[in-house]
């Protein structure tokens, strides 16, 4: 049944040529193409910031066609996108882990989306990030270890102090869903860093110690 989907998919695909979301060409019947594609920069292989203890990794800078990639993703229903998100993301990571010897093996856990949120947009985009990410990487995703329990204000609204306290609690960890390695947190983007802080703590105050994060992006 897959093979038929994916098929079906293609000849669609192929009927309606499928256009570039970023510069409209229809050369590649992608959404993406490879043009485009080469246009995301990679940043630096250095840590972004830390958080508790924890470092914290950003594969980007918000601007041109990252943040095209990730408004597109979150808010505009373009999920193949997701794809080519997890694939920069993995590129960088992969590098990090050399540089860093960072473990071979993570359990992958995308920034949860509090249950009401994530019904009224009809997805997560990062645990569509996350299955593509594992599918390139051959991380493990865990999408049960922590859950947000708090319908919390967008961020992008708020004062950094508002967004500390707007993600207080917001959190809750089950460490029934543990598995045996360590966790990557990912997120589209890191700016203030409240998200990410907000996880680890929860995570932390369960035991859970061996933590990295990886954003997408982060501002200049």
């Amino acid at each position: 049944m897959d093979k038929l989907i994916n098929f079906l998919n293609k000849l669609l695909d192929f009927i309606y040529k499928k256009k570039c979301y970023f510069c409209g060409s229809n050369k590649e019947c992608v959404k993406m193409c490879s043009k485009c594609y080469s246009e995301l920069i990679h940043s630096d292989l250095t840590p972004d910031r830390e958080l508790d203890g924890i470092t914290v990794y950003s594969a980007g800078a918000y601007e041109k066609y990252i943040q095209k990639m990730i408004r597109g993703l979150k808010y505009h229903y373009q999920k193949d996108l997701a794809f080519y998100m997890a694939k920069f993301m993995w590129e960088y990571f992969s590098e990090i882990q050399t540089k860093y010897n960072l473990p071979q093996q993570f359990q992958v856990v995308p920034v949860p989306l509090h249950i009401k949120r994530e019904k009224k947009r009809g997805y997560n985009h990062m645990q569509l990030v996350a299955e593509e990410f594992c599918a390139l990487s051959g991380f493990t995703p865990n999408y049960e270890l922590i859950k947000r329990i708090k319908n919390t204000k967008p961020q992008y609204k708020l004062s950094r102090t508002e967004k500390i306290r707007n993600l207080e609690n917001a959190f809750k960890a089950d460490i029934t869903k543990l598995q045996d390695m360590p966790v990557l947190i990912i997120d589209d983007i890191c700016t203030s860093g409240a998200t990410f802080d907000s996880m680890i703590k929860e995570l932390k105050k369960n035991n859970i110690q061996n933590i990295t994060c990886l954003s997408t992006s982060s501002p200049n």
